[in-house]
């Protein structure tokens, strides 16, 4: 039986996680949410200090595996969840950089691809309609301008007390923005047969169903 599988990319900022959540649990679709993924061999390569020479030879040893508890997705990095570690702004930057080492792609790439062929998907990230899942049923590029973006961020992380400026956050997206979209391996981009949405003036419960509508238009 046929698999449905749909793509959405983005960058980062955009709510991808969390709408792709909300659309899936609305289709009755598995998550996976492959940013996360990334992440967490940031994380590995960052706890255990490992210069660049040997990230290569150094990933068998990572044990990066995502498991449904509750019908939620944990991440777990041997058998440490690490699903709240991987969030923070350090993380983040050092997912983008890991995120361009054609070794770290390869050996995340076979994982997204197995999931996908197995269950019926929603999977979020950059290159997942252009690289990861290039025959998706339904391929979706959300968007939303930078400074909505920072401005969203912002506002999650201000009651926290080292919240950093909005003007730090903005100039982290639009550093992160051309990194991603300007690194050698998969880089960012919209596919040929995506369809753009952009959030700038849309709350989520908006861009959730959007996005919903989108698909079940295309899957008639």
């Amino acid at each position: 039986m046929k698999t449905i599988n749909i793509a959405i990319d983005g960058p980062a900022g955009a709510g991808k996680s969390t709408i792709a959540k909300m659309v899936s649990k609305e289709l009755g679709y598995i998550y996976v949410d492959t940013g996360a993924l990334y992440r967490t061999i940031a994380l590995y390569i960052t706890e255990n200090a490992i210069p660049d020479d040997e990230i290569a030879a150094s990933l068998e040893k990572a044990d990066v595996s995502l498991r449904f508890i509750d019908g939620v997705q944990r991440v777990f990095l041997g058998d440490r969840d690490v699903s709240d570690l991987i969030r923070t702004p350090e993380i983040s930057m050092a997912a983008s950089r890991t995120s361009a080492i054609p070794a770290v792609r390869a050996y995340l790439f076979d994982t997204q691809q197995k999931i996908a062929r197995e269950n019926n998907v929603l999977m979020d990230g950059r290159d997942i309609g252009t690289v990861v899942l290039p025959d998706a049923d339904v391929k979706i590029f959300l968007t939303a301008s930078a400074e909505e973006r920072a401005n969203r961020r912002y506002k999650e992380l201000a009651e926290k007390p080292d919240c950093p400026t909005y003007q730090e956050i903005l100039d982290d997206i639009i550093k992160r923005d051309y990194q991603d979209m300007h690194r050698e391996t998969a880089p960012l981009k919209q596919a040929d047969d995506a369809v753009l949405v952009d959030t700038t003036k849309l709350d989520l419960e908006g861009s959730a169903a959007a996005i919903v509508k989108i698909i079940k238009d295309k899957l008639q």
